[in-house]
């Protein structure tokens, strides 16, 4: 697992929470078994102690990657292992996707929190993931000579999937990049640790603790499907290749719908 750290988990883009979540695996009994004892039985018990303590994509995320490992050691690092243990036993089903998302309340209540942060940074950046579904990685990526007022766009070179993609933004998006003051090529200079931090803290004064920062992705791809946005225009912003995964993200409320349906009946029957 140490080597796969730093020859397998080093090369790729979200290193940094791979590497974390592998050390935390590194204490568990499983990772002192002897390489010529291990079996599936081993990750079943795994499998069993850790859906105890946390939840099954959790679960699901720390098996993908001894499966991995395991294929790397037989196919490349030339370690004799008759077959990958992980390919005998089951993973945990998928959980439900999240629902979260701002009533009214909510959201009037993480503005006026928002509001009274001293970092305006952080305030930005928060109010820019409401506004464009970019994740906060991809946020703190962002280089000034990369946003187009103008037009109307942010070119984003970091993302998850390793594809670039041009994000249309909305007037308060646009109105939110002018606020925030130019000193450097970075268009913001806090880290991600300090947003993280600034995230918990905000949400708690919010009365909001269940809202995860990643939760402003969810509120704004299923914003854009309530203004009327198609599903390759949503893509396009959101960066989903998948559309089952888009899917997941969206929880558009039965009331829009039904707002909706009001609207088109009453130009039907004019």
């Amino acid at each position: 697992m140490q080597r796969y750290q730093a020859e397998v988990t080093a090369l790729k883009r979200g290193y940094a929470s791979e590497n974390c979540r592998i050390n935390n695996m590194l204490g568990h009994p499983v990772a002192i078994v002897p390489i010529t004892h291990v079996s599936s039985r081993h990750f079943a018990e795994y499998r069993n102690n850790r859906l105890k303590k946390v939840g099954p994509d959790t679960v699901r995320r720390e098996l993908t990657i001894f499966r991995h490992c395991f294929e790397i050691s037989r196919k490349e690092w030339g370690i004799p292992l008759d077959k990958n243990p992980l390919h005998d036993i089951r993973f945990p089903a998928p959980g439900l996707p999240r629902e979260e998302r701002l009533s009214e309340e909510g959201e009037a209540n993480l503005y006026k929190a928002i509001s009274e942060l001293k970092n305006q940074q952080v305030a930005s950046i928060i109010v820019l993931a409401i506004e464009t579904g970019m994740r906060r990685s991809e946020i703190l990526s962002l280089r000034w000579k990369d946003v187009d007022l103008g037009k109307g766009t942010v070119r984003l070179h970091q993302t998850k999937n390793g594809r670039p993609r041009t994000v249309p933004l909305t007037p308060r998006a646009i109105e939110e990049f002018m606020r925030v003051e130019r000193t450097g090529d970075s268009v913001f200079s806090v880290s991600c640790n300090a947003v993280h931090l600034s995230w918990n803290r905000l949400r708690i004064r919010a009365q909001l603790e269940g809202l995860r920062f990643h939760d402003l992705r969810h509120e704004a791809i299923s914003r854009f499907f309530e203004l009327g946005l198609s599903i390759p225009e949503v893509a396009l912003i959101s960066g989903h290749r998948d559309t089952k995964m888009l899917m997941r993200y969206t929880h558009i409320r039965p009331e829009s719908i039904s707002e909706k349906l009001a609207r088109m009946t009453k130009t039907s029957a004019a």
